[in-house]
Parts: C-alpha cells; structure tokens; sequence
C-alpha cells in the first residue's frame, strides 16, 4: 500500500492553545468557500475537531468535515478544491475512502468523506459530548497538553497517542445518540 500522507511525514511542533472564539467564525469562512467551490455535491459541511467545542484548548487548526456522495471520485470534488486554494495532503482509500486537504497555511484541514460513512457520525458524537460534557472536555484537555509536551515525529503520532481517551468518549457519545441525544449545532 503507498502512503497515505502526500510529500511524507512532515515534523511539526505540537501548540495547544487556549480556547479562541474567533474560531467559528474562520470556520464559517471556510464553510462558505467550501459551499461555493463544491455546491451541490457538499452534502454536509460541519465544524468538527477541537476548535468546535467551546472552552476547548486545541491546536489552532480548524477541522472540518465535507461529506460528498463519493469521496473515492475524486474527480467530482477534487478540482473544485484545488481551485478554491486547499493542497490534497492525505488520501486514504483504506479508511473509509477518507481524504484530507489543506490551507496553504497549514490552519485548517479538510476532512472528505462519502455520503454514509460512519466515521462521520462518530466526529459529531464525540464534538456533541464534548460540547455537553464538562467533565470528557477536561479530561480530553488534559490528554491532549500533555501529549503536545512530548516530541512526535509528526502529528499523526500525536493523534494515535490521544486514541484511548477519545474511543473511551466516543464509545460515551455514542451511547448517547442511541439513548436519543439531540445533536448540536
């Protein structure tokens, strides 16, 4: 299998910042310039990842997720984002057909996946409990300071270290979904 990480592994210092509430509205930037570039074929845009949880200290890096019909044809969204300034860094055919691009300046990831994927409703169960949950969002806070203080030969290795603590809320979130828990805007 090729790398998934197009241009390799990149080192890069792992920040955690304190809550910033500007971040919604970059995220609503990026949400409209997502809009106009995909149109139709966006079948959902959402503000997931740190950023989206208020009082949540995060990497400044706002995360969203696109859903389109076929996140595997590439052809039907790819150019589109391109043209919109966003650089294709992961393609991931083996999880979920997942696709990641890019600002240029590195502040905001774009997340592609396809029309049903069950990842998606897995980042807005785990966004939802963190939103409603003093006590996960301190404890996911926590993990993640500490974790940004050790050296990561890049951030996904940041990101595997924080699996435990988020699969634990996770498996709480969805739980929660289940019991008929309204999602959050």
């Amino acid at each position: 299998m090729s790398d998934p990480l197009i241009g390799g592994v990149e080192k890069r210092e792992i920040v955690i910042a304190d809550y910033d509430p500007l971040w919604p509205e970059k995220f609503q930037k990026h949400a409209a310039i997502l809009s106009r570039a995909l149109g139709a074929k966006a079948r959902l845009i959402e503000h997931v990842g740190s950023t989206s949880v208020p009082g949540l200290a995060a990497k400044p890096i706002i995360d969203i997720t696109v859903v389109v019909e076929d996140s595997d044809d590439e052809a039907g969204y790819l150019p589109a984002l391109l043209a919109a300034g966003y650089v294709l860094r992961v393609r991931e055919p083996n999880w979920y057909q997942h696709r990641m691009f890019r600002t240029p300046g590195l502040d905001v990831h774009v997340h592609v996946f396809s029309s049903g994927c069950v990842e998606v409703s897995r980042m807005i169960a785990f966004r939802d409990r963190l939103r409603r949950n003093a006590e996960d969002r301190l404890l996911y806070e926590s993990v993640k300071r500490r974790f940004a203080q050790e050296d990561w030969p890049d951030m996904n290795a940041y990101a595997r270290a924080k699996t435990q603590v988020v699969e634990e809320i996770t498996t709480k979130a969805l739980q929660e979904v289940a019991n008929g828990a309204e999602p959050l805007q």
